[in-house]
């Protein structure tokens, strides 16, 4: 599944690798890598397979979860489809709570002590899956885990999530995507090894000469 799920984000740009002219971060890191998971709902086909990937691993995984929990935004709109497929109930976290009406963060019915799996689309450094864990638990549901869409598998998000004692299945990864790229001529044999300088440290430019 990683490597299909790897193939079809590359097919359709919603990961992009550019190892020659890298993108800058908002941090002002140069990267090989951009992703924008939100083009997977823009391609009925592979969005079929994305969304059936989740509900299969949210049983896979979480046979007891009760609640599909989204996180704000990219994550809602994969929440939606893969809990319909599984004809659970859904739910969304938003970055901050609202500054009106009921001043919620979390939207949609939770109890307290229900079993909830957050939806996320892409896990990097791991702060935000990790923020909306921790509203989560506060509000009293029992977190299971999340399942992510791709994950860059940095050191820094492994150890934050570990810390936060959150537990990630990706539907694809880093690693595995740079071996389908390769593989499917996307960059060439030699880049293989200057993309994974790069992710064992994104703060070392010396990738882009290697």
């Amino acid at each position: 599944m990683e490597k299909e799920i790897a193939k079809e984000l590359l097919g359709i740009k919603a990961v992009f690798l550019s190892p020659d002219e890298p993108f800058t971060w908002a941090s002002g890191i140069k990267s090989p890598i951009y992703c924008d998971n939100r083009l997977i709902l823009t391609s009925p086909e592979v969005r079929d397979k994305v969304e059936k990937a989740i509900a299969a691993s949210v049983k896979k995984y979480y046979p007891e979860a009760e609640v599909l929990m989204g996180t704000s935004t990219a994550g809602i709109a994969h929440a939606a489809i893969a809990a319909h497929l599984l004809g659970m109930p859904m739910g969304y976290v938003r970055g901050s709570a609202k500054d009106h009406g009921r001043n919620n963060r979390i939207e949609g019915r939770l109890e307290p002590g229900q079993k909830v799996v957050v939806i996320e689309d892409l896990i990097s450094t791991g702060g935000s899956c990790i923020e909306v864990v921790e509203a989560l638990r506060e509000a009293g549901a029992d977190v299971l885990g999340v399942i992510s869409i791709f994950t860059y598998g940095m050191k820094k998000g492994l150890e934050r999530l570990d810390a936060a004692k959150v537990e990630n299945h990706s539907l694809s990864n880093f690693d595995t995507l740079v071996e389908v790229a390769a593989d499917e001529n996307y960059i060439a044999p030699e880049d293989v090894k200057r993309l994974r300088k790069f992710m064992s440290n994104p703060s070392d430019e010396s990738w882009m000469n290697a």
